[in-house]
């Protein structure tokens, strides 16, 4: 049997002991990792080892047995001294003729590693799988998107056409108007539907933690740090769509980096020293004035126009209040499933609720008809069944024209304030919202009533 010098520099440059034996199990070919072992063991340089009969240099050799047997034999665990190592072993044919034999030898500190290596591979996957398991059941379609009215009805309809995008989006409406269904409807009519749909509020982490649970961290990145470290939710929507709410509170180091991810499509853990590709579709959600945010320096402006490709403006319940009846069907329907008995709404109480202004939106209106059907023991629910605030009837009012218009703008500025807040950012953005300057906003709060 005669070993090519091509096939010997393969074998040199590996990393496992390689032996050759013939079939009178003389040494044909040892590679520089098996006669550095063999040196070890003997405590000197041994010379060449090709010719001598293998059990002369290590009586206790199986590979001779694969001669006899004409069969491998697997991972077995061998100990010679203090080396630990593991044999494969298997014979050789030629033209269907046995030729001798070959032993492929892993030593410990190989092993060793590997087992490192794959534990990692095992926890970073377990890490994965606990991410996934806590990700969003995406459970909506665009059949959940009530649309009756022309506002919500257009933005149904282009909410629809870009879903097919794999282009960022960005969905504004007030508080409790229904963003996340819109997300997860977008996602459920993409080529990413059937894959993971992760969601995350921006504002409830602060800056430190919000951009490692974003892009993740590795061993040692900070005091406190889990061993191992952690994947990002980049990470474990891979292939899918993460949606990011209330983006506007994302402190700017990390707005830098979302930035950076969306036009390169990798990632930095906090602490790495090295990129990680991601295939993630984002869609962002924004209950606050971004543009405002710009001026303000709190919000980057080149990331507002990287993530505003498609911007979808979800309209408030009072623009849609012909969406109000079909809504109240479908939060009944979940309402009747909790309770276990049917719950109903008559045409009165449709009625009050139409004429209410909901500030709160559709989440408002899930509250108020959560409550009312607590209320309502045979499971209708009735105009008496609604809290008194709703569309209630008061007698007329002879109070001059223009003081009712100051009243209504002062209330309207103070809905405006109470969802902007009062400071000085707030003001600005219920101007921008109600089209007046933020003297004329100063103005109106100081006129008498």
């Amino acid at each position: 049997m005669f070993v090519s010098k091509e096939a010997a520099d393969i074998f040199n440059a590996m990393s496992e002991g390689i032996l050759i034996i013939d079939t009178e199990a003389r040494i044909v070919f040892g590679n520089t990792a098996y006669r550095r072992f063999l040196n070890q063991e003997a405590g000197a340089d041994i010379g060449e080892i090709a010719g001598y009969y293998l059990r002369d240099l290590r009586p206790g050799a199986q590979l001779p047995n694969v001669l006899k047997t004409g069969k491998p034999i697997l991972q077995a665990p061998r100990k010679e001294i203090e080396s630990i190592y593991f044999v494969n072993m298997y014979p050789i044919y030629q033209e269907g003729k046995l030729a001798g034999g070959i032993s492929v030898v892993t030593f410990m500190e190989e092993a060793s590693a590997f087992r490192k290596m794959m534990d990692e591979i095992e926890n970073r996957n377990m890490e994965l799988l606990r991410r996934v398991n806590k990700s969003i059941n995406s459970r909506y379609t665009f059949d959940n998107v009530v649309a009756c009215g022309e506002k919500s009805v257009e933005c149904k309809r282009f909410a629809q056409r870009v879903a097919g995008s794999e282009a960022p989006v960005l969905l504004t409406s007030e508080s409790g108007a229904g963003k996340e269904v819109y997300a997860q409807a977008i996602h459920n009519a993409s080529s990413r539907r059937g894959r993971v749909f992760t969601a995350i509020n921006c504002a409830t982490f602060q800056k430190e933690t919000l951009e490692s649970e974003l892009f993740g961290y590795v061993d040692g990145a900070f005091p406190g740090a889990r061993k191992g470290g952690k994947i990002g939710l980049f990470e474990a929507a891979k292939g899918g769509t993460l949606f990011l709410d209330e983006i506007s509170e994302m402190d700017l180091r990390t707005q830098s980096k979302l930035l950076r991810t969306l036009q390169e499509s990798t990632i930095w853990p906090v602490g790495g020293v090295e990129e990680i590709p991601v295939d993630v579709r984002l869609i962002a959600a924004s209950n606050a004035d971004l543009e405002a945010y710009i001026g303000e320096g709190c919000f980057r402006g080149d990331l507002y126009y990287r993530l505003n490709t498609f911007h979808i403006r979800i309209p408030p319940l009072r623009e849609r209040k012909e969406d109000i009846r079909e809504l109240a069907n479908q939060i009944l329907t979940d309402i009747s499933t909790t309770l276990k008995k049917n719950i109903s709404v008559t045409e009165e109480a449709v009625t009050r609720l139409m004429t209410h202004d909901w500030p709160g939106n559709i989440r408002e209106l899930r509250s108020v008809l959560e409550f009312s059907a607590y209320l309502s023991p045979d499971g209708r629910i009735t105009a008496d069944s609604l809290p008194k605030n709703i569309g209630a009837t008061v007698g007329r009012d002879t109070t001059p024209l223009y003081q009712r218009v100051r009243r209504f703008e002062r209330a309207e500025i103070q809905k405006a304030l109470q969802f902007y807040g009062s400071n000085l950012r707030g003001k600005r953005a219920a101007a921008a919202e109600l089209g007046i300057s933020l003297a004329g906003l100063y103005g109106k709060l100081k006129e008498d009533s």
